[in-house]
């Protein structure tokens, strides 16, 4: 069964590009790539029970909601607790990611990223 990976970001190129980079895996089944581009919008239909994931990928700098509060959002809620979360952002200095690991983030990817970068994390994560 394929495991559903969530990305949200603001921007319609880094959509793009993270979905081609999981091609192979989506096209093999390993995974199925659904994309936000509003984390709000997102958190809404995980809170409501229209959307679930296996991991989610987030932004940080978005202006609807930061993805940084998002993880913590999903982080307090029990049925997401224990699912990992990957920040993909331009983001990268040391507080930020004390900030992300606090919160209980599982990783940090730092734009731009490569799509072996991509694929070998997720597929880390998720153990495929």
């Amino acid at each position: 069964m394929a495991k559903i990976v969530i990305l949200v970001d603001d921007s319609k190129t880094i959509l793009a590009t993270a979905q081609m980079a999981m091609d192979e895996l989506e096209s093999s089944g390993k995974v199925m790539m659904k994309t936000y581009l509003n984390p709000a919008e997102l958190l809404e239909a995980l809170e409501s029970g229209r959307e679930d994931y296996d991991m989610l990928i987030s932004d940080i700098n978005m202006p609807q909601l930061n993805g940084l509060d998002l993880a913590h959002i999903l982080k307090q809620n029990p049925a997401f607790k224990h699912k990992p979360i990957l920040i993909l952002t331009t983001e990268s200095s040391a507080e930020m990611k004390a900030r992300g690991k606090a919160i209980g983030v599982t990783g940090w990817l730092v734009k731009p990223f490569s799509n072996e970068k991509l694929v070998k994390a997720v597929s880390m994560v998720l153990g495929l």
